[in-house]
């Protein structure tokens, strides 16, 4: 790729390897507005030396020293301008969920004494100008969008000049591979935001292992959809691998408009979270449930056939020209919906459900699972393109270049240079995480085959009932959200006497269910309390408890009125549920279950 080792260093390596016009693109005033990467370099550089200008400090490159900028926006071009600029000064960028609360922005901005922000809303604007009298170090404030008496990112360019640019590029010139690029404070399940240090070196280096392994080619022609917040490391060094492989960004505007974004910018590509395609399945079964007489039998022909889809098993002559039929009638109407020119889907972040796998795989829409964590910059592991490389239901070989072995207990510990640093100002906690050069996960897994490494549960969600035996709730989870009934679910039972779970319906499908079942109700909770829908969910739990050994099994549940939310507090930014903050809001739930 290149022998860089500086994340900025994207922008001249594609100028010089596949010059383009829309190296970045995003919707403005209802049309999209495409970047090129000249341009790209020139507000960059502009961008650089207003930083600079401003006394933005990179004279001594240690972490401490160095000044601390952030970013709270949604995805735009903006944001990795920013982010580019802001290596180049020598900062360091620290990137926030535009989702964050203010108790956890003062937070953040303490701990990193941030000296300036940026934001892309009035929301944002208004979220820390609130609190800015509680944060010392905090200068001011910059936004995306024209906002009255604030000062628009624009003010911040400088007219690009020999002089201009001779002082922009004495700047780069102190940045070197060692130096941080990043603080990324990952929310988390539980406790209070901690900060991991991630230099140019460990994101290069997981790049180029990434590209190598999955593999991503070179293609100058491939268009990327981007929507996953790009505060998250997953995004963000995808960004860039998309950037070095020389595909162009759109930008979804929302993650409401994904669909319609899907259908305009038609991309080879996107990535996305297993919570966002579970939704996308929803939508599709639940059009598939309008459907009447022969469309509909052949609709749900078609997704029991995908079910049985494995790449790795050849099924026959007959089950290969059914499935041949299903892709001609019914799965082409998905691949069309995505836009119809999906090379490969990218999904992680949390455990996928391996049907999902299989469907979308069958109807020709290649999904491929991966893993890692923030402290890993963050790919240890995925499923490759590469003959022999894909397995359902793993997350894949763990990507060249890393070292990875299991503990006794089963832990997923990794060694490379894909490693943090460290966390900021937790001497304490990183000497617990990395321990002689190994990254403790703190992710359970197994090796199957040899290679393909699947995760069976978080260390630290691991429980023991009160007869002593060890339950791992993820897998049963991942199992019963296979039900289209099943929106969300949790696992309850530590130092209970059985096993537990708090079940969130899928209100679209239960409404249908009930429709056929002439079931009245005013709501969602005298829907869930109505003694017909109860007994209906006893048996969905009943069909899957088959799968798992008595101790597993999941005795009494509750159903909840209400779907868990990143607005609500029970998700995190990137879609995954915080058990602790669940346990203690629905506690009378847990009660009831155990009453």
């Amino acid at each position: 790729m290149t022998a860089s080792k500086r994340l900025f260093d994207c922008i001249a390596y594609q100028l010089e390897k596949f010059p383009k016009e829309d190296m970045l693109a995003a919707k403005e005033n209802g049309k999209w507005r495409t970047y090129s990467t000249k341009e790209i370099k020139n507000s960059v550089d502009s961008l650089t030396a207003g930083l600079l200008q401003l006394g933005v400090s990179g004279n001594d490159m240690t972490t401490e020293n160095r000044d601390k900028i952030a970013i709270i926006s949604n995805n735009r071009p903006e944001w990795l301008v920013t982010d580019m600029a802001v290596q180049q000064s020598g900062a360091i960028l620290v990137p926030v969920y535009p989702t964050t609360s203010q108790n956890e922005i003062e937070f953040i901005f303490n701990d990193a004494s941030v000296k300036y922000v940026f934001v892309s809303s009035l929301e944002l604007y208004e979220r820390v100008k609130t609190i800015q009298h509680k944060i010392p170090s905090l200068k001011d404030i910059f936004t995306f969008a024209e906002i009255e008496n604030a000062t628009h990112w624009s003010k911040l360019l400088i007219p690009l000049n020999d002089d201009v640019l001779a002082s922009v590029e004495a700047s780069k010139q102190k940045v070197t591979g060692d130096c941080l690029a990043t603080i990324i404070y990952t929310s988390g399940t539980t406790g209070v935001p901690k900060g991991v240090m991630l230099s140019h070196n460990n994101i290069i280096c997981c790049i180029e292992f990434s590209k190598e392994s999955f593999p991503f080619d070179d293609n100058p022609n491939r268009k990327a959809l981007s929507f996953l917040p790009l505060n998250h490391i997953f995004e963000k060094t995808v960004s860039y691998i998309y950037t070095f492989s020389g595909y162009s960004i759109y930008y979804a505007e929302s993650m409401d408009t994904i669909g319609a974004n899907l259908q305009e910018v038609k991309p080879d590509v996107f990535t996305t979270v297993p919570r966002l395609l579970e939704k996308v399945y929803e939508r599709i079964m639940s059009k598939g449930v309008e459907l009447k007489g022969i469309k509909r039998k052949l609709f749900f022909w078609a997704v029991e056939l995908g079910k049985k889809y494995d790449n790795r098993i050849n099924r026959g002559f007959f089950y290969n020209m059914q499935l041949s039929v299903a892709n001609k009638l019914v799965f082409s109407k998905w691949r069309e919906a995505l836009g119809g020119n999906i090379s490969y889907i990218v999904v992680g972040g949390a455990a996928c459900q391996e049907r999902l796998m299989r469907i979308f795989n069958a109807a020709k829409i290649p999904l491929y699972e991966g893993y890692g964590p923030t402290e890993n910059s963050p790919v240890i592991s995925i499923n490759g393109r590469l003959p022999g490389r894909q397995k359902y239901g793993t997350v894949g070989p763990v990507i060249n270049g890393i070292e990875c072995k299991l503990e006794e207990d089963g832990e997923i510990c990794v060694k490379g240079p894909t490693v943090m640093e460290g966390y900021y100002k937790r001497p304490d906690l990183t000497a617990e995480t990395i321990i002689n050069g190994w990254l403790h996960t703190g992710d359970i897994g197994t090796f199957e085959d040899g290679i393909f490494l699947r995760i069976t549960d978080r260390k630290k969600e691991l429980f023991k009932t009160s007869g002593g035996k060890y339950v791992a709730p993820a897998a049963i989870e991942n199992k019963l959200k296979e039900s289209r009934f099943i929106e969300q679910i949790i696992i309850v039972g530590p130092e209970r006497k059985f096993v537990g779970a708090l079940i969130v319906p899928s209100f679209t499908a239960l409404t249908d269910w009930c429709k056929q079942n002439n079931i009245t109700y005013t709501n969602n909770a005298e829907m869930v309390r109505n003694p017909q829908v109860q007994e209906f969910y006893k048996q969905i739990v009943e069909n899957y408890n088959q799968n798992f050994n008595h101790v597993e099994q999941i005795k009494k549940f509750e159903l909840l009125p209400n779907e868990w939310s990143v607005e609500t507090g029970e998700m995190t930014p990137k879609l995954s549920l915080k058990r602790k903050v669940i346990m203690e809001k629905f506690k009378d739930a847990i009660e009831r279950i155990y009453a």
